[in-house]
């Protein structure tokens, strides 16, 4: 008596594609599935005629690639992300060192202050920080006095030297020193020393002046 192969491997990948009742959400078929429907080919084959041996080790080539492709995207998986957590422990290694953010532009609005941060590396015996339009020119000039080296706040009021307040938009901080051996110095807003390194829901953050800034506003670590 023929078997009705047709029916039986209808029937197989019906089962094969089911878990529990449940049709595979992805609409397709894994490597256990194929694995089913060769074991339920070769279970239903018609005894008169068997399945070709060169048939069945195709199949079985077929199967055994699939397995290699799906082990090789665990490997690729795996390795993505323990380039990821290395990438991300290796920023520690920048604790200490300067930041640049690549800018030393800061935005007033008209009639409101500005709040900004610069760092000084060395020990401050005087200097100034000098305010700049995006023409060069000077609008406004604040006291540094005496300090030690460190990362100091500084507030604008939005005024020029004749205390007419000045129009929105971008201006520029720099600053000139000297420290206490006499020797003048130059710094601006935007360079900073990483205080530390915080890991957020998988981004990396390092902290500079008084902020936490991600990694990908760093221009230059030095």
């Amino acid at each position: 008596m023929a078997i009705n192969t047709t029916n039986s491997t209808s029937s197989a990948i019906a089962q094969a594609t089911a878990t529990n009742g449940v049709t595979n959400p992805n609409g397709q078929l894994k490597k256990n599935d194929f694995l089913k429907l060769l074991l339920t080919q070769l279970q239903y084959q018609d005894p008169t005629a068997p399945t070709n041996t060169e048939k069945i080790l195709t199949q079985t080539s077929q199967l055994a690639t699939l397995e290699a492709s799906t082990n090789t995207q665990k490997a690729l998986d795996q390795l993505a992300t323990s380039l990821g957590t290395a990438q991300q422990f290796s920023t520690i290694a920048a604790i200490g060192k300067t930041a640049d953010l690549g800018s030393d532009a800061i935005t007033l609005n008209k009639g409101k202050s500005s709040t900004f941060e610069v760092y000084f590396p060395q020990d401050v015996k005087n200097g100034s920080v000098v305010i700049t339009d995006n023409n060069g020119a000077t609008v406004k000039t604040l006291d540094v006095g005496t300090n030690p080296s460190g990362v100091y706040k500084f507030t604008w009021d939005g005024s020029n030297t004749a205390g007419n307040a000045l129009k929105s938009g971008i201006y520029h901080v720099n600053a000139t020193y000297s420290n206490p051996k006499g020797k003048t110095l130059t710094t601006r807003l935007g360079a900073y020393p990483i205080e530390s390194v915080k890991f957020d829901k998988g981004n990396t953050l390092v902290k500079v002046g008084s902020n936490y800034v991600p990694l990908n506003n760093i221009k230059e670590v030095y």
